[in-house]
């Protein structure tokens, strides 16, 4: 990674790309002091920087691979950077001489033209250029749209309304199509600017360990170098390949429930019921109760019930959250150990949930981790004979906490969704079971790729809507896969209903034939299930539900080829069109289809009211639509009828899974 020097400068160059450019007149590194102000309001934050200094560093002296930096010549060093590396991997580690800096800002060279990729888990916009994102793990808000009256409710009534860039999983990671790849490795808030044609700026509060550098010859194989540095997931277990996991949450009832909808033809892998801890009634509703063990009075039998189910092929999933109920019995355990986070006066830390206070289990302290890997995984989930669950709440350390590793809440604020996953990952390889059993996680940080073998799509709101509906799935799914998370899927039929927006039924079949077209199907009944139409109250709905799954079925000799190729060599399950047609330059802003594997492309309906559909066809294949049977040349948009049932999906018509393809016409 040479550093070339001129008359007021230099550049740094990675594999025949430049990245750095810095002179006199145009410095690439600035440095100074910032205070923030960060209020949280149950998960969601409300964050406002008041920049007290921004200095340019416009003198650099290079020497050898390191490069001193300062505001003008005979004034000492405040920063200097150590290039290491080769042409394809390179790092440049930050070593700060002034101890008041706690603000970095960078310029990347950056090109007209350029697309960028990544931040994360990024639910509104795939391509990024263009756009300011900051990087924090939190709620991402009801609407994320400040021009739409939900959102506006939801900010009003609970500072939760959000915006495009509000993410559960944010990572200060992009990939660019000039073919390399940054990473910040920091867990400070930070931000990307792409809103210059001329530069890419990265904001770091805080003095970041390194930037790494990774450049490649084609775009899968810059996918597979992140799979390689951030960690790459164990094969789906194979019990998922028999059908839809079904979400309910109605206790014993749920059993009869599902007995219905595999009556009804519908192809089942498991029952996945959040309440089987047990709810709490408060003035907003039934809540979960946060004890986790499973709650004999609302699931009487329960450890038989799951030995009945895994004796069908159904496996029975729960859930968990890092948080301890004060008035469970966990709580008086875990305080006694000291093994809660703290309060400023070396307290238990309690938050309140909403009528309810809670501690949160302090990771940083190992043992807690171990107790909570052992004592409540392990023993009261694993033992019991769950065999998946979802892992919530990664996103919601509190700010203002003492931690036991003596790090800033701040700065484990971030870090703290992976601490979590390893923390559900280590419970299930001490038990033998990974690849086995299956949790999944909405939060996620730089490393949860490692831990966590499944992520979930957060709380889209029931509807169609732009920045919080059916097609920020998509977008969330072809963002993270690019850094290293092979698996993705959603609540089918969405979650949040607020403000009298409830579900249709032909939101809950769009969804359903999008998630037959994703490594994993799972439905949810959503934070009001009462208000909302659910999968069984309706035969249309119930039978295009059945008939997804035995979709999804057909297609497993396919998606176990795929889940081969993430295991090995990390390429994601669902794929953005430029994965595999790089030349083709209209497919780098495209985020509303994706490729699932290399051989089916799938352009889901996202709007009401539609029974036909364009999408383009990226051009180097013909393609065949799969349920007329028509040939396309790729290289344009094509309109196609897609009735509710038909979702526009086509496949290269040199593909070796071509029969089994046209065989979905059949079903």
């Amino acid at each position: 990674m040479p550093i070339l020097t001129t008359d007021g400068g230099f550049d740094l160059v990675l594999d025949g790309r430049l990245i750095l450019r810095h002179r006199v007149d145009a410095p690439c590194l600035f440095v100074g002091q910032g205070d923030a102000r960060m209020d949280m309001y149950r998960g969601n934050f409300d964050i406002e920087d008041y920049v007290i200094e921004r200095t340019p560093l416009a003198h650099a002296v290079v020497s050898g691979s390191d490069i001193a930096f300062s505001a003008a010549p005979g004034q000492p060093a405040r920063m200097i950077l150590q290039m290491s590396g080769d042409d394809s991997n390179g790092a440049i580690a930050f070593r700060s001489e002034d101890a008041t800096i706690n603000r970095i800002w960078i310029r990347i060279h950056a090109q007209e033209g350029e697309h960028v990729w990544g931040g994360g888990e990024q639910m509104s916009y795939l391509d990024m250029r263009g756009r300011r994102f900051p990087l924090w793990t939190s709620e991402p808000g009801v609407g994320r749209d400040k021009t739409t009256e939900i959102t506006f409710k939801a900010d009003v009534t609970g500072k939760s309304g959000g915006d495009y860039w509000n993410t559960n999983y944010p990572q200060p990671t992009y990939l660019s199509s000039r073919r390399y790849a940054l990473h910040v490795e920091t867990t400070a808030y930070s931000a990307f600017d792409f809103r210059r044609g001329d530069f890419h700026e990265i904001e770091i509060w805080a003095v970041p360990e390194r930037i790494e550098l990774t450049a490649r010859p084609t775009f899968i194989d810059l996918v597979e170098a992140m799979s390689e540095r951030f960690g790459r997931q164990p094969p789906l277990p194979e019990w998922i390949y028999n059908g839809a996991i079904i979400g309910l949450k109605d206790g014993a009832n749920s059993f009869e429930r599902l007995d219905v909808i595999v009556k009804a033809g519908t192809k089942v892998s498991g029952l996945w019921c959040e309440d089987w801890v047990g709810l709490r009634h408060t003035s907003f509703g039934a809540r979960l109760f946060w004890d986790w063990k499973a709650n004999d009075e609302r699931y009487p039998g329960l450890r038989e019930r799951i030995a009945e189910l895994e004796q069908r092929g159904i496996r029975f999933l729960g859930y968990v959250n890092p948080y301890i109920a004060v008035d469970g019995s966990l709580f008086p355990e875990a305080e006694a150990a000291g093994y809660f986070a703290k309060n400023e006066s070396g307290q238990t830390a309690l938050v309140d949930f909403g009528e309810f206070d809670c501690g949160v289990v302090d990771f940083t302290n190992p043992d807690a981790a171990a107790w909570f890997a052992e004592r409540v995984i392990g023993q009261n989930m694993l033992d019991f004979g769950l065999s998946g669950w979802m892992a919530d709440f990664g996103e919601y350390l509190p700010i203002d906490v003492t931690l036991a590793n003596g790090i800033d809440a701040k700065l484990m604020h971030n870090a703290w969704p992976t601490l979590w996953a390893e923390v559900n990952a280590r419970a299930v390889a001490n038990r033998g079971k990974t690849g086995e059993a299956l949790f999944f996680m909405r939060a996620g940080f730089t490393g949860v790729q490692k831990h966590c073998p499944l992520l979930w799509g957060g709380d889209q709101s029931v509807d169609f809507s732009r920045h919080d509906g059916l097609v920020t799935v998509m977008s969330g799914a072809l963002s993270s896969g690019l850094l290293g998370n092979a698996y993705h899927h959603s609540d089918i039929g969405g979650y949040t209903s607020l403000f009298g927006n409830v579900r249709t039924a032909e939101l809950i079949m769009r969804w359903a034939e999008m998630g037959a077209f994703t490594p994993v199907m799972r439905t949810h009944e959503g934070n009001r299930p009462r208000d909302n139409l659910q999968i069984d109250q309706d035969p249309q709905v119930l039978a295009h539900f059945a008939r997804m799954t035995r979709i999804y079925v057909h297609l497993v000799p396919y998606l176990k080829t795929l889940v081969a190729e993430a295991s090995t060599r990390g390429w994601p399950v669902q794929r953005p069109l430029f994965l595999h047609f790089e030349e083709d330059l209209h497919t780098y802003a495209i985020q509303d289809s994706y490729l699932y594997g290399s051989d089916l492309l799938v352009a889901p309906v996202s709007q009401a009211g539609k029974s036909e559909w364009s999408t383009y066809l990226p051009e180097g294949a013909a393609w065949v639509h799969v349920w007329s049977g028509r040939a396309f040349a790729g290289g344009q948009e094509v309109r196609v009828d897609a009735p509710v049932g038909e979702p526009p999906v086509f496949y290269r018509a040199s593909s070796e899974f071509a029969a089994l393809f046209k065989g979905l016409r059949s079903l």
